[in-house]
């Protein structure tokens, strides 16, 4: 069997830092687990139109086309706010995901029992939180056509987004989203706004059709998005997988992220078709932003760079047991007390650097075998 690659886009701000972090976890997985990966690196985002004048170059995005899954650090900075649209960090992502076709995107919120009181629900509310969000990601308002600002026949500036949606597109994410149930707690809550939006009644019908075809031992509901907020906000745990669109997907994940106590423990997957070797297409990043005010300083949060890299061992590489092992030493870690600044909460905590507290994992996972 080939060894499989990994290209790691450390990106800008704190994301060479966080990466710095998983390459140790990388490096131990070879020298204690025996598994090995082809890693290569390479440049998005803000570093990228430094040296290249595109936040992507096509030679990078080949490289991304053939890797078996892709790492992503984070992307962007103030330096960067008054490039055009097109050259801003940002578009190196979007590329990536569109051309890749990463249409399932996988936000888990978890919370790990040491920060229950970092939310600002009640512990009881939030403690044990186990949920997965799919989020469709490539088509939707953020893709639609007709789009962009004009002026109208009254001499207005006039904003228009268009949602749409085809039935194809919404059927293979609510598969993405079944199969993902099965795996988990078999129960999947669709949301939309089929109230007050044709794109809500053809999402609602397509994945009730799908549901009835062929995953109907897989426990199915539909909630529309606005009520969804509300219910995570008032009782999160009683959601398994939730499956939405684009805009409500980044809405609700957010919400969702909240819940937890902190952007900096949460890891991403987006998803896409199956290449010739049978796993899917992937990009694996943490959901928080590149944080410029705290580079350089030691003050990051490796931990959402890390899961994502559990998420690539579950979902890329058929590692399921290690990536289990992975979760529990960063929850040992979180535990023992050990926190980077952004974590410093209510109950304190032991203060680490962010090289300290890949160290701190890296040891854990040691203590594991």
């Amino acid at each position: 069997m080939s060894t499989p690659s990994l290209l790691i886009l450390p990106g800008d701000g704190i994301g060479p830092e966080v990466m710095t972090e998983v390459r140790k976890i990388i490096d131990w997985y070879g020298a204690k687990r025996d598994l090995q990966f082809d890693v290569s690196e390479d440049l998005v985002g803000g570093i990228a139109y430094d040296k290249h004048g595109v936040p992507l170059t096509d030679e990078t995005m080949a490289k991304a086309q053939e890797a078996d899954a892709v790492l992503l650090g984070a992307v962007g900075g103030p330096q960067y706010d008054n490039l055009d649209f097109s050259l801003k960090p940002e578009r190196g992502l979007l590329r990536l995901r569109k051309e890749m076709d990463l249409f399932s995107n996988l936000r888990p919120a978890q919370c790990f029992d040491a920060l229950a009181d970092f939310s600002s629900l009640k512990r009881d509310v939030v403690a044990g939180l186990d949920i997965m969000i799919v989020r469709e990601l490539t088509s939707g308002v953020y893709f639609g056509e007709p789009r962009g600002v004009s002026v109208n026949a009254n001499g207005e500036r006039e904003g228009v987004n268009t949602q749409r949606y085809t039935e194809s597109e919404i059927a293979r994410v609510a598969r993405s989203a079944f199969e993902l149930a099965k795996r988990r707690g078999n129960k999947v809550c669709s949301m939309e706004k089929a109230n007050v939006m044709e794109s809500g009644v053809l999402w609602r019908e397509v994945v009730q059709e799908v549901h009835d075809k062929e995953y109907p031992e897989v426990e199915l509901s539909h909630m529309y998005a606005d009520a969804g907020g509300m219910q995570l906000c008032r009782w999160p745990k009683q959601f398994d997988v939730i499956v939405t669109d684009n805009l409500f997907g980044d809405l609700l994940s957010d919400v969702a992220a909240m819940l937890t106590g902190s952007l900096g423990m949460l890891p991403s997957a987006s998803l896409g078709a199956p290449m010739e070797n049978g796993r899917p297409k992937a990009l694996y990043e943490p959901v928080h932003g590149s944080a410029p005010d705290i580079a350089g300083q030691g003050k990051a949060n490796p931990i959402a760079c890390i899961l994502s890299f559990a998420m690539a061992l579950r979902y890329s590489f058929d590692q399921g047991a290690e990536a289990d092992r992975l979760e529990a030493a960063v929850e040992k870690v979180l535990a023992e007390g050990l926190r980077t600044a952004d974590l410093m909460g209510p109950e304190g905590g032991t203060p680490v650097s962010t090289s300290q507290m890949g160290d701190a994992i890296v040891a854990a996972l040691d203590a594991s075998l």
